[in-house]
């Protein structure tokens, strides 16, 4: 998709006239490039965006022709006046962070970005946030104003509860009445709390609570640095009892990596044992070093026997659940996500050629932190010293 700004386009118009190739592309049938991650989600059983998105136009996949024929929005998607206002929004409001994840970059987070400045990754920091601007937020909320059958506004882009622009729109949402008929959605990183912004997400009819965690154990403190488990611990305890005091949906957000795939299945069990659903957006693109792809197979089979096992002492029979979101079926949905990545070890092509640049990347960002991976993950000192740790 071409890189557009809401500095030069609107958001109706961007939604209107420059989506209408990809509109057409995905009306067709055919392969788009912007798509590739959903693909690669697909190819491995996990359930993808694209999927989810389908389905709220009643379309699926494995009956493409049938059901996007029978599908009540098919005209308005075929139309050359496209006038629809967009429903369900994805938000990215910049990189506001307090965190620095080890696997993040820094367009999606502001501490991140002064570290790879002040170690020498970049030259430039990344360009000023769209939220920055008042003239723009305020341009983006009479967009949203516009737009009365708003169902979902899911927020992204470095931890929303410190970034002001989040506080202005929700109240703005509130003011225009919208809290009462559409449901918020955003993550945020378990190391933060920010009692404002709480106040107004109450005031909400509906919100889809999304928590970043990789792990359960101590590697987590490396990969999301500077976070502390006992002070997700304390958050996560915080968000879990305002989520079922108000019935929020709850989530776990996950973005596994070569370093934090041996100890996924803490999440997945504490996700069993508390009822939350668990959701990644994709798998782990860039950096490339960072795939879970990047561990040698030997020691993938490993964690997929540990995984497999897993899955057998539940003896659930889980069929397909495309709406990720459906809380009857969160015990099947933490199944079926978990399957996902038992396909994507055993399939995935080993990547471990990219070992030794991992640890030139590891040992880079320890030199600014002070800490070092082997103390998390003792297991693998054989593997990181033989790749040049």
């Amino acid at each position: 998709m071409s890189q557009v700004n809401i500095k030069d386009v609107d958001p109706v118009d961007f939604f209107q006239q420059h989506m209408n190739d990809i509109r057409s592309g995905m009306i067709d049938g055919k392969s788009l490039d912007d798509c590739k991650n959903c693909y690669q989600m697909e190819q491995h059983n996990k359930v993808s965006g694209r999927q989810k998105q389908l389905l709220k136009v009643g379309v699926r996949l494995e009956q493409f022709e049938k059901t996007l024929a029978s599908s009540p929005w098919v005209d308005t998607f075929r139309s050359k006046q496209f006038t629809q206002l967009p429903q369900d929004w994805q938000i990215d409001l910049g990189n506001y962070c307090n965190s620095a994840c080890i696997f993040c970059h820094p367009g999606a987070s502001s501490r991140l970005a002064a570290e790879w400045k002040r170690i020498g990754f970049i030259d430039q920091m990344p360009l000023e946030n769209w939220t920055d601007s008042p003239e723009l937020v305020d341009k983006f909320i009479a967009t949203l104003e516009q737009s009365k059958h708003i169902q979902y506004l899911h927020f992204i882009g470095g931890e929303t509860l410190i970034t002001p622009a989040f506080r202005t729109i929700l109240k703005a949402l509130i003011s225009a009445g919208l809290n009462q008929t559409a449901t918020i959605g955003f993550t945020t990183n378990l190391i933060t709390w920010n009692q404002e912004v709480v106040d107004l997400l109450t005031q909400f009819s509906s919100v889809n609570l999304g928590m970043s965690i990789e792990s359960f154990d101590s590697i987590n403190d490396y990969v999301r640095w500077p976070a502390t488990l006992s002070k997700v611990h304390e958050t996560l305890d915080q968000w879990l009892h305002l989520a079922k005091t108000h019935d929020w949906l709850m989530q776990f957000r996950t973005t596994p990596t070569i370093l934090t795939i041996d100890s996924l299945l803490s999440v997945y069990q504490y996700a069993w044992d508390h009822d939350i659903a668990i959701e990644s957006c994709n798998f782990l693109d860039r950096p490339e070093v960072m795939r879970p792809s990047v561990m040698p197979m030997d020691d993938r089979l490993l964690i997929v026997n540990r995984m497999t096992a897993w899955i057998a002492d539940r003896d659930l029979n889980v069929q397909t659940i495309i709406n990720t979101r459906d809380p009857n079926v969160v015990k099947q949905q933490i199944v079926q996500d978990l399957q996902s990545y038992v396909h994507y070890l055993k399939h995935e092509p080993d990547e471990s050629f990219r070992l030794p640049e991992l640890m030139t990347y590891l040992k880079r960002i320890e030199s600014s932190r002070g800490n070092s991976v082997l103390t998390y993950l003792p297991q693998y000192e054989e593997l990181f010293r033989t790749a040049g740790y």
